[in-house]
């Protein structure tokens, strides 16, 4: 019998974030601080808007696009918040940011087109462009340039095939952010050499230099720019599985298209939920953003205190440390880490090849939780060191 299976996806390898976390998901009293997920409760007045629209019938498929008060809703926040200039009908509400990148791709991409990946990044960006047909084109970030798509590792990867540049800032896995004038030194190339970009900008709330600056914003860029956002990071509900895409109206059009026959809608229930995270979430997100921000800078100094090497994030919940001195592998000291100490983080090179040398450790959990972690990583740290 002939294989049931698609060549294409057998080539693409399943995601390496979710193999430790399923790994720790076995074992006893792990410390899992691998898995981007706020700890803290969807705030409740959001969750009662939700619980309301299923008490008062509201069950039913929206627009395919979405609720038509979210769509409006969406684009006052973005206009306020970032300086973002849509009408609704440029708005398409997805299932999560992931399913907006997929349907983005799909949607812009030609057999033999050419994407700008830079890494270490998202994981999904990769086997999307994959999926669409199309050719991924990976750009190492590093450390010395704290992690930012600079002028001459992009110059350096462009060729005549290329359409899209990827830009995931502020940055999953290392916190990295860019300026405006660093965006602006990417957006007169994009427009120099008629490309597109596609900004992932699910942590743009979360932010510790200042406001987010979208690329969208610079002059030329609206019409050459789609952005992906939405609730998950900013108003800690992942489990609601709610994003959107703004961006041209021609692009929107046809990702509508893509949306509606693999999609429909998204969840009924999730967007009532989000009308009110919009227009009554302010004070939500600046108190789970201060939060992190002291996480954030307190795991920093402890990793250095412990000896590990960490780059100060900027954005995002993430620090990447640099554990190449140790003399193992990323894969080996998480592997390591978790079966000896059970504490569960993850290898950079689930983000990339480049990745090697670090580790991603998220810190949306308490401070409690991550002195805990910390304790057992100086354990494992000073073993290491002993034994070698």
């Amino acid at each position: 019998m002939r294989s049931p299976i698609s060549k294409l996806i057998t080539e693409i390898e399943p995601s390496g974030i979710r193999r430790f976390f399923d790994a720790a998901s076995t074992m006893g009293n792990v410390i899992s601080l691998g898995v981007g997920e706020p700890d803290f409760d969807t705030p409740w007045h959001i969750r009662e808007e939700g619980i309301y629209s299923l008490e008062k019938g509201k069950t039913f498929y929206t627009a395919n696009a979405g609720l038509e008060e979210l769509k409006e809703e969406i684009s006052k926040y973005l206009k306020r918040r970032f300086h973002l200039s849509y009408d609704a009908e440029q708005v398409l509400v997805t299932v999560g940011g992931s399913e907006a990148i997929d349907i983005a791709f799909r949607s812009m991409l030609d057999p033999g087109d050419e994407v700008i990946i830079p890494e270490p990044c998202f994981v999904s960006y990769l086997p999307c462009v994959k999926l669409a047909g199309a050719v991924p084109v990976r750009v190492t970030l590093e450390e010395k340039d704290e992690f930012k798509l600079t002028k001459e590792k992009l110059l350096s990867a462009l060729t005549e095939k290329t359409k899209i540049i990827v830009l995931p800032f502020p940055n999953n896995p290392t916190g990295a952010i860019m300026s405006a004038e660093e965006l602006q030194i990417i957006a007169d190339i994009v427009k120099e050499r008629d490309l597109f970009v596609l900004s992932d900008e699910i942590y743009s709330e979360l932010s510790y230099a200042g406001d987010h600056v979208s690329i969208a914003s610079l002059p030329g860029m609206a019409e050459r720019t789609v952005v992906i956002n939405g609730f998950s990071k900013s108003y800690a509900m992942t489990g609601w599985r709610l994003g959107y895409a703004v961006g041209p109206k021609e692009v929107m059009q046809q990702m509508l298209k893509v949306h509606q026959f693999v999609i429909m809608c998204a969840p009924t229930m999730s967007q009532y939920a989000a009308i009110e995270a919009l227009q009554n979430g302010d004070e939500d997100v600046a108190r789970m953003r201060e939060s992190y921000d002291e996480r954030r800078r307190f795991l920093v100094k402890e990793l250095r205190e412990i000896g590990i090497p960490c780059f100060e994030p900027m954005g995002a919940f993430y620090v990447f440390p640099n554990i190449s001195r140790f003399g193992m592998t990323s894969e080996e000291f998480a592997t390591e880490l978790l079966q000896k100490e059970h504490v569960a983080v993850v290898p950079g090179t689930a983000f990339g090849a480049c990745g090697e040398g670090f580790l991603r450790i998220s810190y949306a959990y308490s401070i409690e939780d991550l002195k805990k972690a910390l304790e057992k990583i100086s354990n494992f740290v000073h073993s290491i060191q002993t034994t070698n």
